[in-house]
């Protein structure tokens, strides 16, 4: 199915974030009847993004390629080749191809936004994929202790609980086409994903932040299953919320996905060498903030834990069909 095809009674669903959770549950979404907007942080300062973002002065590639990828109708061996990352190479190791295209083409095209409206053309994405803003912008993070980190990149590695994060500049300007897309959303998605260095950096852009508190429509929050050391560690579900309410200034969402399915010993085993536990939920206490709970099974495990990706898209469209009756 091609963008064109999608009637126009689909509903109209806004899928907010970044990183490797964000591009899982929008496989299963893509295969839904629904109209989907994708809005993609661009802080990304490490890695391939952060090489070609110093090199050539353009917003981050990497989430946004992801999500292109995510939402593409090409051939396995096309996608393949867009996660290709090289391993060797002056000045090519630990790019990926995928980032390469998206810089070629904005180079080719004038601007990044444009960049990303041609190469979701060329891969039929099903949706559409907009950057939160059409510059880059640096993500910083105030720690307990009063320091500041600079770096989207380096915030994990501080290894102290984060009070706050902002943007420089503060004030940057959201892609006119995201906040349109918020306002006009029957259906708005946040997560899953790093609460301060994917899902943040979108929600304290100011007039993505606006739109959302302005917006009626319904408000849909999936959680993480595993905590993320440097980031949320010992974070409960209700503990996500707090930080979103706190850096948004009132409570975001009506509906809150959890995954209560058993996760095997040997899989926390492997997560908590490298500091991670189950995200825990704290029923009472969403129940006592007003958050409605839809808690069903909702991982796989193979090497990591993922979201499966059909039963999260099943009970998402389920959620969005009931709010809009």
């Amino acid at each position: 199915m091609t963008p064109s095809s999608y009637s126009t009674s689909s509903p109209k669903v806004v899928v907010i974030g970044g990183g490797t959770g964000l591009s899982v549950m929008l496989r299963g979404l893509k295969e839904k009847r629904l109209d989907l907007t994708a809005i993609v942080t661009v802080a990304d300062d490490g890695g391939s993004s952060g090489r070609l973002r110093e090199e050539m002065q353009i917003p981050p590639p990497g989430d946004v390629r992801n999500v292109i990828q995510a939402l593409a109708d090409a051939e396995p061996m096309l996608t393949k080749m867009l996660k290709y990352r090289f391993a060797a190479g002056t000045g090519l190791a630990g790019h990926s191809l995928g980032n390469l295209i998206l810089a070629a083409i904005t180079d080719l095209s004038g601007d990044f936004v444009t960049g990303v409206r041609e190469l979701s053309k060329v891969l039929a994405v099903r949706g559409n994929v907009l950057p939160a803003a059409a510059k880059a912008t640096v993500l910083l993070a105030e720690l307990v202790d009063g320091s500041v980190i600079r770096g989207e990149s380096q915030i994990p590695t501080a290894k102290q609980r984060i009070q706050r994060v902002f943007l420089d500049p503060p004030d940057i300007e959201a892609l006119p086409e995201a906040v349109t897309a918020i306002r006009e959303a029957d259906a708005i998605i946040v997560g899953p994903g790093s609460l301060y260095t994917s899902i943040l950096p979108n929600l304290i852009v100011p007039d993505i932040r606006k739109a959302l508190l302005a917006s009626r429509a319904c408000k849909i929050y999936v959680s993480n299953v595993m905590t993320q050391p440097g980031e949320t560690d010992y974070y409960s579900v209700c503990d996500h919320l707090d930080a979103i309410e706190l850096h948004v200034g009132e409570r975001l969402f009506d509906c809150v996905i959890v995954n209560d399915g058993e996760i095997p010993a040997s899989v926390l085993a492997a997560y908590a060498e490298k500091g991670a536990k189950p995200v825990v939920i704290d029923q009472e206490r969403l129940l006592g903030k007003g958050y409605r709970i839809e808690a069903e099974r909702l991982v796989q495990h193979e090497q990591f834990l993922r979201h499966d990706t059909e039963r999260l898209s099943d009970l998402i469209e389920g959620i969005v069909a009931q709010s809009i009756k």
